[in-house]
């Protein structure tokens, strides 16, 4: 006894459908260029800085000033740097700040000692960043 399937009820088996060739390179290139974005980003962010500060210690002077001591240490020490430093409060507010111009010059790590004028007392002192983009505002005589 033969079976008979009805016409046109089942059809053959398709083969999986392959992915076009051009659609395989199209995504790996992406993959490939969001890579190289990713380790771009990666590196300018992890990277060691032409410029690197520590703050060293702080002096409670008054309820409304505070002094921070802070090195710098540039890769270029002929080139000009500002470095802000801020006092803040018990509570972690910030009470005070300042931008400190640090001059080009021929030791690469130098030594700063700032005064912070507060608007509340002051329970420590700290370094908020430094940069090698002097405002002009600074270098103005």
């Amino acid at each position: 006894m033969t079976r008979t399937l009805p016409p046109g009820r089942y059809t053959a088996a398709a083969k999986p459908a392959r992915p076009k060739r051009w659609l395989v390179w199209a995504l790996s290139a992406a993959v490939v260029v969001v890579g190289v974005i990713v380790a771009f980003v990666a590196y300018d962010k992890f990277a060691v800085s032409e410029i690197d500060s520590e703050a060293t210690s702080f002096d409670l002077v008054s309820d409304s000033q505070l002094d921070i001591t802070f090195t710098v240490t540039r890769e270029d020490p002929s080139q000009a740097a500002v470095c802000i430093v801020r006092s803040r409060s018990k509570d972690g507010s910030e009470t005070g700040r300042r931008e400190v111009y640090i001059a080009g010059g021929e030791d690469q790590t130098v030594k700063v000692t700032a005064p912070v004028y507060t608007s509340r007392p002051p329970a420590m002192g700290d370094i908020y960043g430094c940069s090698l983009d002097v405002p002009a505002y600074l270098t103005r005589g």
